[in-house]
């Protein structure tokens, strides 16, 4: 399918909007993980988050469908009728409930910048589940690039950097630990969505739909298998506050967004939106938390932010010789650029 054309200011402003949801997301959550004397459950958090994600998937549909009627008969024939395939979008639910909590976990434990940094690792897992489920190849740079992107993690994590205005305690391995099963679940779970979604020709919003009752379900027994007894005894609401809200929002409204808008840039802003991410997600931590920033981490976040880049650019293909244009036609490129 071919890709609807956009001017620079809306591809700008996408990049915009992507890099300060991610940013902020971390830097919120770490916050509310670190400052809060009453920390509010984390199960309960992931819970409303897919509770959000989808009442907004609902929303999307009923625009989608263009009438209430139209979008009741698609919601009854193909999840109240399709259990299968309920059962079939339970898979990566379930996994993206384990992902997301672990999130929590790791903020827990790890500065923003460090898990900004650290969480990339997303990329080289997700690469190996295309390879593997979805036989796809690789091109050697982007094997390069992966390689280069470990190489940056294990530089930040060799010897991380600390926080002076954090008084919590913190265990830096579990919130590694942590990540890497975050990594795991993202590349697996965002492959296995993926490879449904082209299975058929069933619509974004009602494959979310059915994730998303799943990802309740799951979310909910979570919650009461986690922390069932303190959410009796204090509240499902214990320690909120409006940035427990804001985390919440950003979670919800962030990774859906993404989804929309992610047809409309390529690999390479993609890159540029992670680096920007990174680089946020450091200055906030410098301000906030009195993070220490260490020759180490520069390194590696540099390594991490080159080979976010070089991993989505677009491969070439040998077999396909370029011909020479002539004066006119190299003009008029250079017009359009």
């Amino acid at each position: 399918m071919a890709s609807e054309p956009v001017s620079v200011v809306f591809k700008l402003y996408c990049l915009a909007v992507m890099t300060l949801i991610a940013a902020a997301y971390t830097v919120a959550l770490r916050f509310t993980r670190t400052v809060s004397s009453d920390l509010y459950f984390s199960t309960t958090a992931v819970f409303l988050t897919e509770l959000i994600k989808l009442l907004l998937s609902l929303g999307m549909l009923l625009r989608e469908s263009g009438d209430w009627g139209r979008c009741r008969s698609v919601v009854v024939s193909n999840i109240l009728r399709s259990p299968v395939e309920l059962l079939k979008l339970s898979v990566p639910s379930v996994v993206y409930a384990v992902q997301n909590n672990m999130a929590f976990v790791a903020l827990s434990n790890l500065d923003a910048a460090v898990y900004q940094v650290t969480y990339q690792l997303k990329i080289p897992c997700t690469a190996l589940c295309t390879v593997l489920m979805l036989s796809r190849s690789l091109s050697r740079l982007q094997w390069f690039s992966v390689f280069m992107l470990c190489g940056g993690v294990t530089l930040v994590q060799w010897t991380p950097p600390q926080a002076t205005k954090v008084q919590v305690e913190q265990n830096p391995f579990l919130g590694f630990v942590a990540i890497a099963v975050a990594v795991l679940c993202s590349g697996f779970a965002g492959v296995y969505f993926e490879k449904v979604l082209k299975s058929s020709d069933t619509s974004l919003w009602v494959r979310n739909i059915q994730m998303y009752l799943s990802g309740i379900v799951v979310t909910l027994i979570g919650v009461f298998v986690t922390d069932g007894a303190q959410v009796l005894e204090k509240g499902f609401f214990y320690g909120y506050t409006p940035w427990v809200c804001v985390v919440i929002f950003l979670a919800s409204v962030g990774g859906m967004y993404t989804s929309v808008v992610v047809k409309y840039t390529d690999n390479i802003m993609k890159g540029f939106s992670a680096a920007a991410a990174i680089v946020l997600s450091t200055v906030a931590s410098v301000v906030l938390f009195g993070l220490q920033i260490t020759v180490a981490f520069l390194g590696g976040a540099l390594l991490v932010c080159v080979s976010i880049y070089l991993y989505g650019l677009p491969k070439q293909d040998p077999s396909r010789v370029q011909k020479p244009s002539s004066d006119g036609e190299d003009t008029q490129r250079l017009i359009a650029v």
